[in-house]
């Protein structure tokens, strides 16, 4: 929390620049870092029952209901190649580090904001199977409310929700957009744009579709629709012109398998667009590379902006289910938080045991992070954890020293006065001005 890093970091802080040692009573000189890993290594064997505790007093303490419960996955890479480690794997980095093997940490929160379970997983896991083992064994309370993004809303999921009686609010993968503006009501996001929302019962009625319309999302999906119409054309062109060519490539064969990895690279637009590659007598040989574009109704192209949610809560309006989904987007200022003010990324341990310590000692310090912040919050003090920090560091220990006229020396150790901003956050969270008190010596 106070400074985020690794174990042999904070070993280092607390032995040369901290006063946490003398505010806990505890003395850090003599500590030896492999301390700290034996200490990583204990919590992890009662992981469970500490997440479990942690929960349970911060929803006590807050007076929280649990009614829902999102998920999500994030990755952190490892600096080294982590041979020890079988989590360590190649796979799709958040953080574009496709040369460092990583790992995989999931998260179950409830919507207050607080961590109800963490688990490890590989770094090139799919997302979809691992709700079902985050959830199990989590006994949330019949009809908790599970939110989840397109990435682990698949269907096996959905009816894994349904069988153990929880309710989901997700966002539909694939199917054709829709929305009708007569149809729709308005709704405003935390940032003050104008969603318009439409509800519709499905065919079985047993869910609601909500479509939402984002005019600041149109305009970004329509500069994307433009954008790789634009590089698929000049990719066909560009086949289209070596036909021309004495030496262009004409094999039939060849140019089909271009076209198909340009279907690749074209993010669905493909389907928009009728190629026709026209052979010789023999069928080896192109001759001629044509093609039309129509748009295929009911895609980004036709409804920019537009996106659907689909949930079995059937009784509630489409603005408190935006609203309540919008909490989905918590979590990923819950993994900033995790990976820039609090140390998660990156892994320096080499051994599987050591490097889910190393999260799960992040997720705790998160807990407490959250606790503080939301005890501020209350007070209207808002502040990023970062921002809390630096305010913070403000304050010291520091000892002055005079001489008696006994020839002995007094020494006197307290706190500098606290500035006003962190005058506000002690006041706030009920901790006196001068921590550690004043501590008088004379030898």
């Amino acid at each position: 929390m106070a400074a985020p890093a690794s174990e042999l970091a904070t070993w280092e802080w607390l032995k040369s620049q901290s006063a946490l040692g003398e505010l806990l009573d505890v003395d850090f000189t003599g500590l030896s870092h492999n301390r700290l890993y034996r200490a990583s290594d204990a919590l992890m064997q009662h992981r469970d029952t500490i997440e479990a505790h942690v929960f349970g007093a911060a929803i006590s303490l807050f007076a929280v209901q649990e009614t829902v419960t999102l998920y999500d996955l994030t990755n952190t890479y490892f600096e080294g190649q982590a041979e020890l480690n079988d989590k360590a794997q190649h796979g799709h980095s958040k953080e574009k580090r496709t040369d460092c093997p990583i790992v995989t940490l999931g998260l179950v929160l409830d919507g207050s904001g607080f961590v109800r379970r963490s688990k490890t997983f590989e770094g090139n896991v799919t997302e979809g199977p691992t709700l079902q083992v985050m959830l199990d064994g989590l006994k949330a309370p019949i009809g908790a409310l599970v939110i989840m993004d397109a990435g682990i809303a698949t269907e096996a999921n959905i009816d894994f929700a349904v069988k153990n009686k929880y309710r989901y609010l997700v966002v539909r993968r694939g199917g054709v957009r829709e929305f009708d503006a007569t149809q729709a009501e308005p709704t405003q996001t935390a940032g003050g744009e104008t969603l318009q929302l439409q509800k519709k019962l499905s065919a079985d009625g047993q869910e609601i579709e909500l479509y939402c319309y984002s005019k600041g999302r149109a305009t970004k999906e329509t500069a994307m629709v433009e954008r790789f119409c634009k590089v698929f054309e000049a990719g066909l062109q560009k086949m289209a012109d070596g036909l021309k060519k004495p030496r262009g490539e004409k094999n039939m064969k060849k140019l089909l398998v271009r076209i198909g990895r340009l279907n690749q690279t074209s993010r669905g637009n493909s389907q928009h667009y009728t190629v026709t590659l026209t052979p010789d007598e023999s069928g080896e040989t192109a001759m001629a590379l044509t093609w039309e574009k129509t748009f295929v109704d009911g895609t980004m192209a036709t409804h920019p902006g537009v996106y659907c949610l689909r949930t079995n809560v059937l009784d509630w309006s489409a603005d408190k289910l935006w609203q309540t989904y919008s909490t989905l987007t918590d979590i990923e200022s819950v993994f900033r938080s995790l990976k820039g003010e609090l140390g998660l990324r990156p892994v320096f341990h080499q051994k599987e045991n050591r490097a889910d310590g190393h999260l799960f000692i992040t997720v705790l310090a998160y807990q407490c992070v959250q606790v503080i912040r939301k005890t501020l919050k209350e007070v209207g003090i808002k502040d990023c954890w970062e921002t809390l920090r630096k305010t913070l560091l403000i304050q010291q220990r520091v000892t002055t020293s005079m001489n008696r006229p006994d020839g002995r020396t007094i020494h006197i150790r307290k706190s500098t006065r606290a500035e006003p901003a962190l005058a506000r956050i002690y006041q706030a969270l009920g901790i006196h001005s001068a921590p550690g008190g004043t501590r008088k010596l004379i030898v």
